[in-house]
């Protein structure tokens, strides 16, 4: 095996991936439809809005969408939608965006954090039983990278427990979930559509639900030009006319016009990254200190688009050398990696410190989850790392990739000496940055 090329052997990367990570895939139907809009001036109209929002209802077989400007004024407008306001709890795993809650502070709740399933990385039914409260209204479940939640669990615990359940779908447009795609299973579900995601739109969000009232109660918070047209419950119509949030919530129609293209094409590219990335993956089956993070095959379970795809790491299986040695020697053989996911939010001073509302005491005075307090959450740092996000079937090109990571770990040894652990400014709030640096 070639010396490893952080000691000063040769990469295993050599080929030029040309556009192997470029993302989103803009076509000729993409500009035209943008165009189009540009061209009649309708940037700011609700027209082509609306066509996305009943397309995007049918992919899903739902009865309710509504599109908003980004995805975080999806989760607040359903958090709204729902009825949850002071004094309210809502559960969410620490290990995701911080737009899967942060919006609760401004309807008066608060955030209660569970930990997370250390193989699924997603939010743990059994911690969530155990941090339900009297104030408890709502748990939200991220299918975080891609990989569906445990949602029957949830729902059991939902149902039994009278809770609602928002599903984060942000990561996993076009994942199913025992042969369900996901979004479909909860009460209400949003997904991000930004540029970065593997639906990939612009920066814009959507709603989905079966509930008129969550439906029509987010039109009222932040979509006053269709009060007069939408609003049917009696209760509503006598506040129409002025968003009752405040807030100012449709898409800009450009991101419609991509949208409305995106759904003609999107099942390919996610079949064709699904292809890929299982390749990836069958191809590093026994090579110590390496996992897939994926459903298991033939359970109807799948990932959709896979973003930000993550490995698991086994330091055991390496003499214990760091993840971050590991992820050091993957880059300089070619392979764009990192340790970690997101920083687990209830370490961070807004949920601990902070007076956002200018109360003379921290926001989060009536919950504090110290360190320790969610020990999977807290420890994923060290046992997850970033892989490589191919967006085409390429097995020739993928294979160096592949290659690279058997060399990394089959010459452990040779990483421990100089293996310093972590190194200070490593991690962050937010995954697609990351993605970006490739």
């Amino acid at each position: 095996m070639p010396d490893l090329a952080l000691l000063g052997g040769s990469r295993a990367v050599k080929t030029d991936p040309g556009d192997m990570f470029t993302w989103p895939i803009v076509t000729k139907e993409v500009e035209e439809a943008v165009l189009e809009v540009l061209r009649a001036g309708k940037m700011s109209d609700i027209d082509v809005t609306q066509r996305f929002e009943e397309e995007f209802a049918k992919w899903h077989g739902v009865k309710y969408a509504l599109a908003h400007n980004n995805g975080t004024s999806a989760i607040h407008s359903a958090m709204f939608g729902l009825g949850i306001g002071h004094g309210d709890e809502v559960i969410c795993p620490s290990l995701t965006y911080w737009a899967s809650c942060l919006p609760v502070y401004s309807l008066g709740g608060t955030v209660v954090f569970a930990d997370v399933d250390p193989e699924t990385l997603c939010i743990d039914p059994k911690d969530v039983e155990r941090r339900i409260t009297e104030r408890t209204k709502a748990i939200v479940a991220v299918h975080y990278t891609g990989m569906p939640a445990d949602m029957d669990a949830i729902m059991e615990i939902a149902r039994r427990r009278r809770l609602k359940v928002i599903e984060d779908a942000s990561h996993a447009h076009g994942a199913l979930y025992k042969g369900r795609l996901v979004g479909t299973i909860g009460d209400v579900a949003c997904f991000s559509i930004m540029s970065g995601k593997s639906f990939a739109a612009g920066e814009g969000g959507m709603m989905i639900t079966n509930d008129r009232r969550v439906y029509e109660r987010a039109v009222v918070f932040g979509h006053y030009e269709r009060h007069s047209s939408t609003i049917q419950l009696e209760d509503l119509k006598a506040g129409a006319g002025l968003p009752w949030g405040g807030y100012k919530y449709r898409m800009h129609q450009l991101t419609s016009a991509v949208g409305i293209v995106q759904l003609k094409k999107y099942k390919g590219e996610m079949e064709e990254i699904d292809r890929a990335m299982n390749y990836f993956w069958d191809r590093l089956e026994g090579v110590p200190g390496m996992r897939a993070h994926r459903p298991p095959r033939g359970s109807g379970t799948t990932k959709g688009g896979w973003y930000a795809p993550l490995g698991h790491y086994k330091s055991e299986e390496l003499g214990g050398l760091s993840i971050h040695r590991f992820c050091e020697a993957l880059r300089a053989e070619g392979v764009p990696s990192s340790p970690g996911g997101n920083q687990p939010l209830h370490l961070h001073p807004i949920f601990n410190t902070i007076d956002v509302d200018g109360q003379g005491r921290p926001t989060s005075v009536d919950v504090r989850q110290p360190p320790g307090s969610l020990p999977v959450s807290e420890s994923v740092g060290e046992k997850i790392f970033s892989v490589p996000w191919f967006k085409h079937y390429r097995p020739k090109v993928i294979d160096e990739y592949v290659e690279a990571c058997r060399k990394v770990a089959e010459n452990y040894e040779d990483l421990l000496p100089g293996d310093v652990g972590r190194k200070e400014g490593e991690g962050g709030w937010g995954l697609t940055s990351r993605l970006r640096r490739r």
